[in-house]
Formats: C-alpha cells, sequence, structure tokens
C-alpha cells in the first residue's frame, strides 16, 4: 500500500453497525479508519464485526482520545481537511479531493461538534438530497459516497 491516501475520521461515533460498514468499505479501498473517541459502543461488541463482517481485523484503525490530540499528533494540514455536515455550504462535488485528505464525519445524533468546525467554513461540505421530507442520511451510506467521489480519479472515473 502506498500514502499518500485517504483517511476517514468518525469523531465520536454513536451506532456500532455504522462504524462497522464504514470499516469494510475502509478494508476494501485500502483507506485508514480514524476514530476519535468518546464512542457509543465498545469496539468489542459483537455488532461492530457483525456488520463489518469478517472484515474487521483488516481495518487500519488509528484511535484518539479527543480531536485535540488527532490535531496534535497528525498536524494535518487544514487544505487536507474536508467536513461532512448535512448543512455544509458546498455539494460534495465541488472540490478536488487531495489524494491523502482526511473526511470528517460527526456523530449520527448531532454532527460535528462546534469546536471541530470552528472556522473551517469553507471545509464543510454536504451529501445532497433532493426531497426535504427527508432529514438525514445514515452515516455509514453517506461516509461510502463521499469515499467513492472523493476518489473518483484514482478508481479511473
Amino acid at each position: 500500500m502506498s500514502d499518500p491516501r485517504l483517511k476517514l475520521v468518525l469523531v465520536t461515533p454513536e451506532i456500532p453497525y455504522n462504524t462497522g460498514a464504514i470499516g469494510r468499505t475502509c478494508v476494501a479501498l485500502n483507506l485508514e479508519l480514524i476514530l476519535i473517541k468518546p464512542y457509543g459502543f465498545s469496539l468489542d461488541e459483537k455488532s461492530v464485526r457483525r456488520a463489518g463482517q469478517d472484515y474487521w481485523k483488516h481495518v487500519q484503525l488509528s484511535e484518539y482520545d479527543d480531536w485535540a490530540s488527532f490535531l496534535a499528533e497528525r498536524q494535518p494540514p487544514r487544505e487536507a481537511l474536508y467536513f461532512f455536515e448535512e448543512h455544509g455550504a458546498q455539494s460534495v462535488y465541488e472540490p478536488a479531493f487531495q489524494e491523502d485528505a482526511y473526511l470528517v464525519f460527526g456523530c449520527e445524533s448531532k454532527g460535528l461538534p462546534a469546536d471541530v468546525l470552528d472556522g473551517m467554513d469553507d471545509r464543510v461540505f454536504h451529501l445532497p438530497m433532493r426531497n426535504p421530507i427527508v432529514r438525514s442520511l445514515n452515516l455509514a451510506n453517506v461516509a461510502t459516497a463521499v469515499i467513492y467521489q472523493a476518489m473518483r480519479t484514482q478508481l479511473g472515473g
């Protein structure tokens, strides 16, 4: 596996099935999965492994106690950070994603915390929805759609 490569970041994920499914997608595409604590579940739960199937053991997983620890250790360049929120000002189809991008998603019930998004308005994106009666989409589905968009050129699209 060669660097640079895309990384998926989940900040305080709450639902083990989503994390497991996202982990499986990360394995399929050779992406690192970065989890920021606290979690709404234990990584040892059967539901995480069930959603990730027998692939969970292959997830390239990194964990951090909080957002500040992640920033301090990784020191990601600002332009490599892409935040995804339901009401982001820009569409996921607008940026030319860096190959070593960090795709950052928040927890299922609240999204990303204000301190994570502070000063990052120009780095916040959304996945468009056409029907206003749908309030939100499943995190695993959104993450997968975003990953494939971000990797479109790398995957031959």
